[in-house]
């Protein structure tokens, strides 16, 4: 029965990706997240080797985030009003000026890590930008029958690059210190991100034009914040969405990996590819069995528990000091991370019409980046004060507490059974 559901999905899947627009946008995601994999492994080998400080792994997050929180719903406010496709492709090219400058500090050989700082802040003003604009398009670059297929294409090539790409980049790093050829690390897996990064300027360049209907509204603070104003009034909405925002942000150990890597576990920067790939894992089994078998019924509740399961994995994590216990306790906490998400995205995209998805979306990206670039600095900074493994049980301790508070101040969440049906008008606000 199983084989016969997956040959099925995967006939799905080929005929979404039969399509050349969203072939070519499913390519370019695919391209750039495996970048985004192999410089997150290198940067954080590469901080922590000249500072050996985990407040720097934190600081690299805080980085990302800042100019993310300060640019996603203007990001989402263009994603409404221009060529969603012209505003992905500027968002990349700040991207390929990321690599760029990551590129030019590994050969200036400083010991100073500022200008990563300054690289990771391009990249999350980057993300600031193609994040709406790419999850607002990807409905558009198929027909509505299809569409369906396209998100379990999207989804089944995210999880592809997710895994292979913190595996490669350790592979690539380990290759260039010295394994096979005599050239830093960082600077090849830099170098290949860079080209990935072109490829996927050029791929989105190439698809079709795709202006919004126009509109008569003139710029107005209050059609700025529509998308803000419509999560707010939805307590479901905002309960799914912020719930994740609290799980990472206390239960996120993935700033601290280059440090678990080389001073408790001791398995260099390959062992630090496959720590990273092991969430990913998780959730693309976890993914191929919701697929397999959806979630229909207790939805609420399904969610919560794949937050308990998350701050679980990530207490065992803290306390293993064996690296295939780690990568076990991150395949669980990644497992547990694409339940709760399979729940969220499925509420903001039924709940969500399409006159302010872009909007709505810049709102849900800043509540994720917001987890994870933040949740990053918060393990940075609780290591340097307690040390990285009390930090991590003390995040996943407190990702469980905020589990039990969440089910007091959102009941509508807790007892909701079904997902509702999809929305197609905008509410009053």
């Amino acid at each position: 029965m199983l084989e016969i559901d997956l040959t099925k999905q995967t006939s799905a899947i080929r005929v979404a990706l039969s399509y050349r627009d969203f072939r070519r946008y499913a390519l370019g995601r695919f391209l750039a997240t495996i970048a985004w994999q192999m410089l997150g492994v290198a940067v954080g080998w590469q901080v922590y080797s000249i500072t050996h400080d985990p407040l720097d792994l934190g600081l690299v997050g805080l980085a990302q985030f800042l100019p993310f929180l300060a640019l996603v719903l203007p990001g989402g406010h263009l994603a409404d009003r221009y060529d969603r496709r012209k505003v992905m492709v500027c968002a990349y090219l700040i991207e390929t000026l990321c690599a760029a400058v990551l590129i030019f500090f590994t050969l200036s050989g400083l010991n100073k890590v500022w200008p990563v700082f300054v690289a990771m802040a391009l990249f999350g003003a980057g993300r600031a930008f193609w994040m709406p604009a790419g999850q607002a398009m990807a409905v558009n670059l198929v027909p509505a029958a299809v569409f369906p297929s396209a998100v379990a294409a999207n989804a089944f090539l995210f999880e592809a690059a997710v895994i292979t790409g913190p595996a490669l980049g350790g592979i690539l790093y380990a290759i260039g210190d010295g394994l096979l050829i005599n050239i830093s690390g960082a600077l090849l897996v830099y170098t290949l991100s860079l080209g990935l990064l072109i490829s996927v300027v050029i791929l989105l360049f190439g698809i079709r034009p795709m202006p919004n209907l126009p509109t008569k509204k003139n710029f107005s603070l209050y059609e700025f914040t529509e998308g803000l104003r419509f999560v707010m009034n939805r307590k479901i909405l905002l309960g799914a969405i912020s719930l994740d925002l609290c799980a990472v942000l206390f239960g996120g150990a993935t700033a601290l990996l280059p440090m678990f890597a080389a001073d408790i576990l001791n398995v260099g920067t390959v062992g630090l590819g496959i720590l990273r790939s092991s969430p990913a894992i998780g959730a693309g089994i976890m993914g191929l069995a919701l697929t397999y078998r959806p979630i229909t019924r207790h939805v609420g509740g399904w969610m919560f528990g794949g937050v308990v399961v998350y701050g679980l994995g990530t207490i065992a994590f803290g306390a293993s000091d064996i690296f295939w216990v780690s990568c076990l306790a991150l395949f669980i906490i990644g497992a547990g991370d694409m339940l709760s998400v399979f729940v969220r995205q499925l509420l903001v995209q039924l709940e969500t019409p399409d006159e302010i998805r872009g909007r709505v979306s810049a709102v849900s990206s800043m509540f994720i980046g917001a987890s994870n670039e933040l949740g990053e600095f918060e393990s940075g900074l609780t290591a340097s004060w307690w040390g990285p493994v009390r930090a991590v049980v003390i995040g996943g301790s407190a990702c469980l507490i905020s589990v039990g508070l969440y089910l007091k101040m959102f009941p509508q969440l807790r007892t909701l059974d079904h997902f509702p049906e999809r929305n197609t008008q905008v509410a009053k606000n």
